[in-house]
């Protein structure tokens, strides 16, 4: 699965993508620390304004540390009120910007870690236009708390630009993250892009000869049909009665997992009301161990939203307005953010999210187990446990839908 955030300044024109990381010192865990929480809260105010502009039966899914992730590096050019909208829409109020860059930078270096069984590829990019030439600390900043790459681009030629961005990105991904750029502004001068890619192997895979065909139940009249994984194992699971939900944590083999909440029938509107980043910690602490029969649904999707509203809606509209100021980039030439768009995919099989297959055999206990069938909409979460991260997240009305 992946994620990316576009955010382009014309004469600006900007965009964005999807990130993270890994460091064991007691200091990059305080980092960590102090973004998991203004980050959650981001996420979950993310989450609500999509969901908002969002059409009935329609899938929602992005890459909530992306976007922070993105947003905070173009903070590093921003000043006075368009740099206090930025941060107070993220959370950040009570920080520093030096603050702010140290924790991505001890993020990036976790993430940064590989692991056996997962591949978690995060970086991020600036390419800008041959005859623009940002502030030379905004350059050192980028480079060194964010790991940013920079390279020229002529963006007087757009779809040329467009395709040398993509054909970038392509390859510091070894194909992945593929035309993650569309369209371009011919008065484009930067185009700042973050990006996140995941693919991970279930710790418990699923057998490919239990895989069935099985109604999934959009809203009351509507149902499709889907490819039903299925597998009768151990899973951590919690039964939140006040929350009307179904909390079940499939584990890849790796520090990463998947949430998975699936409301009662008929109240999906009155969880996703309620629920935050206290929801998640108290999920987390609450689920436990119990043998289960799982069917979930076997499904890709991929979501494509421009953000330019959204972002509005949560309070930064100086940064897209001819008065924004990101002198911190130039202070020569006056540019604004015109255009900011993100785009996810989020891929579920029998093995996990990128996977060959392989042969499973599983000892069985014989008791009676706890029956969990995906089969209605439901909330997922990407988890990275350890810097307590929300890769990925959102809902799933129709897993046959984009």
């Amino acid at each position: 699965m992946h994620g990316i955030f576009v955010c382009c300044l014309q004469a600006a024109m900007l965009s964005a993508v999807a990130t993270a990381d890994h460091h064991h010192s007691e200091q990059g865990q305080h980092s960590n620390h102090l973004l998991s929480s203004p980050n959650a809260d981001f996420a979950f105010a993310l989450y609500k304004t999509l969901n908002a502009k969002a059409a009935a039966g329609e899938n929602i899914f992005y890459s909530p540390l992306g976007i922070s992730t993105a947003l905070s590096m173009l903070s590093i050019g921003a000043r006075g009120e368009t740099h206090g909208q930025l941060f107070n829409s993220l959370g950040y109020s009570t920080l520093s910007q030096t603050q702010v860059n140290e924790a991505y930078e001890h993020l990036f270096r976790m993430h940064g870690h590989s692991q056996e069984n997962q591949q978690l590829d995060v970086g991020n990019i600036v390419a800008l236009h041959s005859c623009f030439n940002p502030l030379e600390t905004f350059q050192s900043d980028v480079s060194h708390y964010y790991f940013g790459e920079i390279f020229n681009v002529n963006f007087s030629k757009p779809n040329d630009a467009a395709a040398e961005i993509n054909s970038y990105i392509a390859n510091k991904t070894q194909d992945k993250i593929k035309d993650m750029v569309k369209t371009l502004h011919p008065e484009t001068v930067m185009v700042l892009i973050n990006y996140v890619y995941f693919g991970g192997q279930w710790k418990h895979p699923f057998e490919n000869e239990l895989t069935h065909k099985r109604n999934f139940h959009v809203n009351n009249t509507t149902k499709v049909k889907v490819d039903m994984l299925s597998r009768t194992g151990f899973y951590k699971i919690y039964k939140d009665r006040g929350r009307h939900s179904t909390v079940i944590i499939l584990p890849y083999k790796s520090s990463t997992s998947m949430m998975i909440v699936l409301p009662e029938e008929g109240k999906i509107n009155e969880v996703e009301s309620h629920i935050d980043k206290n929801s998640i910690r108290h999920w987390q602490h609450s689920v436990t161990d119990s043998y289960v029969a799982l069917d979930l649904p076997k499904f890709s999707i991929s979501t494509d939203a421009s953000l330019d509203d959204t972002l509005k809606e949560m309070g930064m509209t100086m940064a897209f307005e001819d008065t924004a100021d990101f002198s911190g980039i130039s202070d020569m030439v006056k540019i604004k953010i015109s255009k900011a768009s993100h785009k996810a995919t989020l891929s579920v099989t029998e093995m996990g999210t990128e996977a060959s297959a392989t042969n499973i055999f599983e000892l069985r206990v014989l008791s009676t187990p706890e029956t969990v069938t995906v089969d209605r909409p439901f909330l997922v979460f990407i988890l990275e446990n350890p810097a307590e991260s929300i890769l990925f997240m959102g809902k799933i009305n129709n897993p046959t839908g984009m």
